[in-house]
């Protein structure tokens, strides 16, 4: 038995090829597209007001525009703020918070350790307490 082969006109397979290089053009261009600034925020007023203002004040064009030599950054919670060394604000703060309120809770106080039993005849494993 004779199998019959096919063959596709060229104008076919010109067709089928163009098709394919502008999908793949589309793709890469949708590839490009600019990533979302802070991913981990829920979108909201502050975070398009934040990103708002990163995008006047870097716009060369933006009145509101700042030049990148009076540019100041600032992250927290990474170890780069000085007033985090030797420990954060919020440890700093529940500190002052319990000297401050410990006198008017007197349970929280530490309970008095038991004290270790001490041994009569080690060896015999006898203990006294």
């Amino acid at each position: 038995m004779r199998t019959k082969s096919i063959t596709i006109p060229k104008t076919v397979g010109c067709v089928f090829y163009a098709l394919a290089v502008l999908i793949l053009a589309a793709d890469c261009l949708a590839a490009q597209t600019i990533p979302d600034p802070l991913p981990s925020w829920n979108d909201g007023p502050a975070k398009r007001s934040i990103v708002e203002f990163v995008a006047k004040s870097t716009r060369s064009s933006s009145s509101d525009y700042v030049p990148v030599s009076e540019r100041i950054a600032t992250f927290d919670n990474d170890g780069t703020l000085w007033a985090e060394q030797p420990m954060y604000f919020q440890l700093a703060f529940a500190f002052d918070r319990i000297k401050k309120l410990a006198p008017k809770h007197p349970e929280w106080k530490p309970a008095p350790q038991t004290p270790p039993p001490r041994i009569n005849n080690a060896k015999a494993g006898c203990f006294q307490s």
